[in-house]
């Protein structure tokens, strides 16, 4: 089955960690949420705890989003399992908790159309040794994605080059999604670009962080056939209507109501 048929006419939207402005990111009821909007992609984070357990959190530490403090490393999964991670949103979502990686899989394995961005947030340089953990953490994500076979749906990221390059080199027939431009910031490296599926386009001309002309996007694109994805800088109809003279194929969002119910009057979703 192909579960990659996007396209500027037909705009997949991604729930960015689930429906993020309306419930506690990165949780099962945020993921739910979007699923049944219709979202035809959830984006999440995958990091790992004291004991060695694939958890969805986007920070490197619990103080943001729990009511919990400290690195989520330094927590066994029991241990965070005990945190509060809803009532920052607000008191219907109390003792929410952090999902597990398996917990996520048991919830997508019944919605068979879903696809899934994941993006590995153990970094390789976080100190010395930790490139093994973090390669470690990939091959992890890597089996439990065959063990449930939906290879054929997921793609891999990261903002760490040197685990990209990992992914290239290891899992080279895996999905994987670059950011353009902003991955030339972030050090030298073998060229990202090389064989990637997508990139995520860092606030194309006219939003309020641009680092790219529409002009840059098109010939990025023309000269990688790398197709043109675009995130939470695209939330509302202005901002839409900038992303698609670029030839944006998904958007990934905060807000998964508002650009859904935009692109279908527009026709561009089915």
């Amino acid at each position: 089955m192909n579960y990659f048929n996007q396209s500027p006419t037909n705009i997949y939207v991604a729930g960015h960690r689930g429906w993020l402005n309306k419930y506690p990111e990165n949780t099962i009821p945020s993921f739910m949420a979007a699923i049944e909007l219709g979202v035809d992609q959830i984006e999440t984070d995958v990091r790992i705890t004291k004991d060695g357990e694939l958890v969805l959190i986007h920070d490197e530490t619990v103080n943001r989003t729990t009511n919990g403090i400290g690195a989520v490393r330094d927590y066994t999964l029991a241990e965070l399992k005990e945190l509060d991670a809803g009532s920052y949103m607000g008191k219907n979502f109390k003792n929410v908790r952090i999902p597990t990686f398996r917990e996520f899989f048991e919830l997508i394995k019944d919605h068979p159309t879903l696809t899934v961005n994941i993006e590995l947030k153990e970094y390789p340089d976080r100190e010395p040794g930790w490139d093994k953990v973090a390669f470690s953490v990939c091959d992890r994500v890597v089996k439990m994605v065959e063990e449930y076979n939906f290879k054929d749906r997921v793609l891999l990221n990261s903002f760490s080059l040197p685990l990209m390059e990992y992914i290239k080199k290891n899992h080279p027939d895996y999905k994987r999604h670059v950011f353009f431009p902003l991955v030339k910031m972030l050090g030298e490296g073998e060229n990202p670009y090389d064989g990637a599926y997508c990139a995520c386009v860092y606030g194309p001309e006219g939003t309020e962080k641009c680092l790219a002309t529409a002009e840059e996007i098109i010939d990025f694109h023309k000269k990688t056939g790398i197709r043109i994805w675009m995130g939470k800088y695209i939330h509302d109809e202005k901002t839409v209507d900038l992303a698609i003279p670029c030839g944006v194929e998904l958007i990934t969002c905060n807000n998964p109501d508002e650009i859904l119910n935009i692109l279908r009057k527009k026709g561009l979703h089915k």
